[in-house]
């Protein structure tokens, strides 16, 4: 039998390996942190058009403050797919580590 402190060595010595994530896993958690970057690329482009007023002569009155949040919305997956802001990937990996899986992909 093992004492606790021999345990606890050999528990921190090798950590437990993790399943690897099956292709339709890694595939469903990148369209998943994708498309939390388009979301939060719009979130951070609304304020811009916020202020904007739609009354000139040129403007797109009031179906244009309608459509906007749509624009928006176009905008921030455009620019998440165009490359984004980089954060995906980290969303990806703390997205397989709370589902216990390990980011090797499977042979």
């Amino acid at each position: 039998m093992m004492s606790l402190a021999a345990l606890s060595t050999a528990a921190a010595a090798a950590p437990p390996t993790l399943p690897a994530a099956t292709p339709a896993q890694r595939a469903k958690i990148h369209q998943t942190a994708k498309a939390f970057e388009s979301q939060l690329i719009s979130q951070m482009l609304q304020p811009i058009f916020d202020g904007l007023q739609t009354d000139g002569e040129f403007d797109g009155g009031q179906a244009e403050g309608t459509y906007r949040s749509f624009m928006v919305d176009a905008f921030g997956k455009q620019m998440s797919q165009s490359g984004g802001l980089g954060v995906a990937p980290s969303i990806e990996r703390e997205m397989l580590k709370m589902q216990g899986l390990s980011e090797a992909p499977t042979p």
